[in-house]
């Protein structure tokens, strides 16, 4: 079973485009969304939700205002400014509380506090489904508004996903990685077979294909090219295929800009369902590249 993950360097390359258009002309494969901070993918492939989990991901730390005698051992310990004081008009403490947005949930509070006044509790910082579509099982997820955490969220629907994937004997997991080089997206190159790289001819694209691409290399990750709206700028194109012979990668694709894959987009179908044009013919390429690897 061949996992391979679709990543990007930055939003916009083209990289759920081409991953949902992935979906539909492959073979026997289970396909993941790992863009859980902005998970996307959905709208093209119309799943059937048919298990909803709860993601427990955090902790959320608070004072029991009843016990805590203000000592303010808790602001000595607390590293990350997340222990906040609120003063009475004689600038004396009345209240301490606990930033939820500065807070780690490293506990040190908890084993400071000479009066165990600190609770910590398990926080939902987001929800994961299993479906199923016409492509066969998908598996996404949404994380809450101001939840982090989404590597480990990350982590999990591969984890299933690859579960499913051995169960039904797939050939592939396809997953959509997030964009950046944070730790969603080295939880989605984590254990894969290969990366494929969406890159665009601009100065921002050619600066994010570069460094993503440096991620995948120090895991070891077989990483090719794709160079999406490659004619928009001829020039570009040429260095970013200088930068790949350079680091020894293959450009396995050239996409052309077409107005006709934002029309795709807007009516969620994935773009080789849309239209029968060179575009199709270039992606069915580029996978047929991908599945020989």
């Amino acid at each position: 079973m061949k996992k391979i993950t679709v990543i990007s360097g930055k939003g916009g390359t083209g990289k759920t485009f081409l991953t949902a258009s992935f979906a539909s002309i492959s073979k026997n494969k289970v396909i993941v969304d790992c863009d859980v901070d902005a998970a996307n993918l959905y709208i093209l492939l119309h799943p059937d939700i048919k298990k909803e989990e709860v993601f427990m991901g955090g902790y959320e730390v608070s004072i029991n205002q009843d016990k805590c005698i203000k000592c303010g051992k808790c602001l000595t310990i607390c590293r990350f400014d997340a222990v906040k004081t609120v003063k009475n008009k004689n600038n004396l403490i009345d209240k301490i509380l606990i930033d939820k947005f500065s807070c780690e949930g490293c506990g040190a509070c908890l084993y400071g506090c000479p009066v165990d006044a600190i609770e910590i509790k398990e926080m939902e910082n987001g929800k994961w489904f299993i479906s199923d579509t016409k492509y066969g099982p998908f598996i996404f997820a949404k994380l809450n508004v101001t939840s982090e955490n989404s590597g480990k969220l990350v982590s999990k629907i591969k984890e299933e996903g690859c579960k499913i994937g051995e169960e039904i004997k797939a050939d592939y997991v396809i997953m959509d990685g997030p964009p950046g080089i944070g730790c969603p997206v080295i939880a989605s190159l984590s254990g894969v077979d290969i990366a494929i790289v969406v890159t665009e001819p601009t100065l921002s694209g050619i600066s994010d294909m570069e460094r993503v691409i440096g991620v995948a290399e120090f895991f070891k990750v077989e990483t090719k090219v794709v160079i999406n709206k490659y004619d928009i700028n001829i020039e570009n194109t040429k260095r970013i295929e200088e930068i790949c012979k350079k680091r020894e990668i293959d450009v396995i694709g050239y996409i052309p800009f077409s107005e006709k894959v934002f029309e795709s987009v807007v009516q969620t179908i994935p773009y080789v369902e849309f239209s029968n044009d060179s575009i199709t013919e270039e992606i069915k390429n580029i996978w047929e590249k991908i599945a020989k690897q």
